[in-house]
């Protein structure tokens, strides 16, 4: 049954919502890091690279779907608080339909343009045979991290964080077992590093529409087929909230590759030192993401509750917690970055460049938390076009054009290229700033 999320104390509904979302995540991005560290016993840079390249494109489509999947938790959220319950099992029909056809089509383009991706994102020579062997894997598991995205969304917006929890747990610990069988005895590389993340996503999908079925998780949504017929106004509604922010996903993504082509075209070393950076920073990436969802779909509740104060008391403290995390890891990262780099590699140039990029780059988790909370509170309102526009701004005018420049310009150093990624997250905030005090002047 849907959580009521609208009335209480406002930490303990973030708290009840992010802490299992934030596990759930953070098993999640275990999975690519633990890909990272078992090809790091076990292979070369050019085996790291091809799983960094690789695990990079694979995030960069996961974090899309993710995106396009915020309409349904916005739109669920909203029903709850309103309470309108007999509308959800409406709202996760259209998103199945809406989903089966985007999962099947993004799978066969994807395999279609492997070899091109590989090549577009400049792979070192060394890396390119098991960084294309890796997508071809990956890009046939899509349909897995498609379905599970829809259901982990659905109980978002139902206020439950729990039930996806428990079945990522089995899966993540599935993988890394596979991992270490696969990438250590069998000796298949790149290849086996995929193929571990495949088949545990798809025994997660398995074990959750099991649960379901067998009533063993309080789902609450009674799906027939009459559900299943196409509704222009809730495709419309769920299309409105989640493809600007799964636009929004894919430009951050689409800066994080250029950077990653950058990086590649400067050699093998440096190529692998932001491989596993990235890597890191998506791990303490986990709880600003985990504050977005919490905002968004707390505030959908407390909105379609009639209780706009509550959204902004939500956004307010899911700042706050975001930007303190932030900081911390940003003072902490300039005495551990290069006993965390050496976890992944004992090559001393890759950790040297990796110690660089992470001194700067490290602190954008403080900045870029306050804008995430700012894009799941304007998504819970209707507005993630806001989102969508400030990530271009910033992605077109600082992050890209930075890294690029400062590639030219510091060719021995890689910490002018986290700063530029930096400066991008800060013209971010100001511009989340504006809108929202316009939207408050404005009403």
């Amino acid at each position: 049954m849907p959580r009521n999320l609208y009335e209480g104390s406002i930490l303990k509904n973030i708290g009840i919502f992010s802490v299992p979302f934030l596990i759930a995540n953070f098993l999640q991005t275990l999975y690519g890091m633990a890909d990272l560290f078992i090809m790091g016993q076990f292979t070369d840079a050019a085996g790291i690279t091809a799983v960094a390249v690789g695990s990079q494109v694979m995030h960069f489509v996961t974090v899309i779907l993710i995106g396009l999947t915020m309409g349904v938790t916005v739109l669920m959220g909203q029903a709850v608080g309103a309470k309108r319950h007999k509308s959800l099992s409406r709202i996760l029909g259209n998103t199945v339909l809406l989903f089966t056809a985007f999962g099947g089509l993004l799978m066969a383009a994807l395999l279609a343009l492997a070899p091109q991706i590989v090549k577009l994102l400049s792979t070192p020579t060394a890396a390119v045979e098991g960084t294309t062997a890796y997508l071809i894997i990956c890009f046939l598991g899509i349909p897995f991290i498609t379905v599970y995205n829809v259901i982990a969304a659905a109980f978002r917006g139902l206020g439950d964080t729990k039930s996806p929890m428990y079945f990522v747990t089995a899966a993540c610990v599935i993988n890394i077992g596979l991992d270490f069988l696969f990438v250590g005895p069998l000796h298949m590389g790149a290849s086996g590093a995929a193929l571990a993340t495949v088949l545990s996503q798809l025994l997660c999908v398995i074990m959750t529409v099991v649960a379901i079925k067998t009533q063993k998780v309080r789902f609450g949504i009674p799906l027939s087929r009459r559900d299943l017929r196409p509704c222009k106004p809730l495709l419309a509604s769920l299309a409105k909230i989640g493809f600007p922010v799964a636009c929004q996903e894919g430009f951050i993504q689409v800066s994080f590759l250029f950077i990653t082509l950058i990086a590649n075209s400067r050699g093998l070393e440096i190529a692998a030192a932001v491989g596993v950076v990235e890597k890191i920073i998506c791990f303490l990436f986990l709880v600003p993401s985990a504050m977005l969802s919490s905002v968004s779909a707390i505030s959908a509740q407390c909105i379609g509750a009639g209780r706009d104060d509550r959204a902004r008391q939500t956004l307010y403290c899911g700042m706050g917690i975001a930007a303190g995390f932030g900081l911390f890891c940003g003072i902490l990262f300039q005495f551990i970055s290069e006993p965390v780099m050496a976890l992944f590699t004992d090559d001393l140039q890759v950790i040297t460049y990796g110690t660089q990029y992470l001194h700067a780059y490290v602190f954008d988790c403080m900045v870029a938390g306050i804008h995430f909370c700012f894009s799941g509170y304007f998504c819970a309102c209707g507005l993630s076009i806001v989102s969508f526009v400030h990530n271009a701004i910033s992605i077109l005018t600082f992050r890209v054009p930075g890294a690029y420049l400062a590639s030219i310009w510091y060719p021995d150093t890689l910490f002018p290229m986290g700063i530029a990624t930096l400066t991008g997250s800060f013209l971010s905030v100001l511009i989340c700033m504006g809108v929202y005090i316009f939207i408050r002047h404005r009403s």
